[in-house]
């Protein structure tokens, strides 16, 4: 199967630590997402978002700084994986998200990659707003 790489880069005027409890805290995921997610806060624990769309293992964790995932949709072709990397960066202004996607199947790159801004870097701008 052919894959291709997401590579986006977000500013947010809040800290690193926001933005990492944002992606990390199952409850403020689900209320910027709309949809129910479990989230385990351990490197090696599961996750599940968007009502169980997504789903996969963290790889490694560190606090304010990274986060490793494996990540899949559940419409994805059985057992592949792709792994996303959260790079956080504090900046003058709040924090730099520098984000990579691997793996992604081609047939589904572009809803992907549009997926990241309107379910996740926008909403979550939103809700900072509120």
């Amino acid at each position: 199967m052919k894959t291709r790489t997401i590579r986006q880069t977000v500013s947010f005027k809040v800290s690193p630590h926001k933005i990492y409890a944002m992606l990390m805290d199952s409850r403020i995921h689900a209320r910027f997402t709309g949809g129910k997610a479990s989230i385990s806060r351990r490197s090696g624990g599961k996750f599940t978002a968007y009502d169980n769309y997504i789903s996969g293992t963290n790889i490694e964790l560190v606090p304010d700084k990274k986060i490793v995932q494996s990540w899949r949709a559940s419409d994805w072709p059985e057992g592949h994986h792709s792994r996303v990397t959260f790079f956080f960066k504090k900046t003058k202004d709040g924090c730099r998200l520098t984000f990579t996607q691997t793996g992604v199947p081609e047939q589904q790159y572009e809803g992907i990659r549009r997926g990241w801004h309107d379910f996740y870097w926008s909403p979550m701008k939103k809700l900072l707003e509120e």
